[in-house]
């Protein structure tokens, strides 16, 4: 990954939480590579989870307990010496968020809060990475979002999103929190085991030569954009962030910049997997968003950024990891 910069890196104290979901795995790989002393907060031990299926997890510190926990943030913070947060955790399946709302709540929104507040408490920190999401966009006739449209989300998973993001922007304009913003769109790549999400459930249905299944009416349009893609955006972000304090407060969104339906997606799975299985559309989705996109600009403009992947290479990359991890022979 040339973004990488390992000087920067080497030995530098790096807290990260939600490591062992799909971008957690991705971005402590990356950061052990460049050198990093890596501590990772975990909730719940997830044996298929990259992280550990790797045994990148016997290289890092790992802390056991919620990020909804700011006593035990504090002293993570204050005992490891944390120079750099990256804050990944939250609940992101949207069903499950419209499902259990109170638990997306306090995993979204009080998280981020309480580990924001114990980033103010220590002063070591210098740089903060938030994940937000394009979902904190909310519904827009005006596509695609740029940084300056407005967060209004209306369904469960959105408004955790809109508001955690306000709240690290609070952060940074009234008490000077040196911390940034991502809004990415759908992550995608080997290494998501939430079978329920169209890539890697498409995927593993093709392996298993089953008809894959689409939730919605296949005509909901999304901003798919790859993991490694995305572990390189934050780990730039930081980097550009102890470079320039004025990034504090700001906004960024990373995305290939391309319109694809759940239906375009699916197809092109099956294409490149060689498949001549026909989907099966079961249009039961409800409370998401139909049409999002991002536009990329303002990153590319202020942080010299671009995508390391196209759409194919990054499904031909997530493709390849779930035939190894599903043990498939073909």
């Amino acid at each position: 990954m040339t973004e990488i910069n390992p000087p920067f890196w080497q030995d530098r104290p790096a807290f990260v939480t939600g490591g062992t979901g799909l971008l957690g795995g991705w971005l402590v790989r990356r950061l052990l590579e460049a050198g990093a002393d890596v501590v990772c907060l975990v909730r719940d031990w997830i044996p298929q989870s990259d992280l550990v299926q790797n045994q990148q997890i016997e290289r890092v510190k790992v802390v056991r307990g919620d990020v909804g926990d700011q006593a035990l943030l504090e002293r993570v913070l204050g005992e490891y010496e944390i120079d750099t947060v990256i804050h990944l955790a939250a609940q992101t399946i949207v069903g499950i968020a419209n499902r259990n709302p109170v638990s997306t709540f306090e995993s979204n929104i009080a998280g981020t809060w309480a580990l924001l507040e114990a980033c103010r408490r220590s002063p070591l920190v210098k740089q903060i990475v938030v994940a937000s999401s394009d979902k904190a966009y909310g519904d827009h006739e005006h596509l695609p979002y740029d940084e300056g449209t407005p967060l209004q989300g209306r369904h469960p998973y959105d408004v955790s999103k809109s508001c955690s993001d306000l709240i690290a922007q609070s952060y940074a304009t009234t008490y000077g929190l040196p911390v940034v913003v991502t809004r990415c769109g759908n992550f995608y790549g080997g290494g998501d085991l939430n079978w329920n999400r169209i890539v890697p459930g498409t995927v593993r249905s093709v392996l298993r030569g089953q008809r894959p299944i689409i939730r919605s009416d296949g005509n909901y349009i999304r901003d798919y954009f790859y993991v490694e893609d995305g572990a390189a955006a934050y780990i730039l972000l930081a980097e550009k962030l102890a470079g320039n304090p004025e990034l504090a407060g700001q906004a960024f969104n990373f995305s290939n910049e391309i319109q694809v339906s759940v239906l375009q997606m699916v197809q092109q799975i099956l294409k490149l997997m060689g498949s001549d299985l026909q989907a099966e559309i079961l249009n039961q989705t409800t409370n998401e968003i139909r049409h999002q996109y991002l536009s990329a600009a303002k990153a590319r403009q202020m942080l010299d950024w671009k995508p390391l992947f196209t759409l194919d290479e990054g499904l031909q990359q997530t493709i390849s990891w779930y035939r190894d991890f599903l043990g498939a022979s073909q």
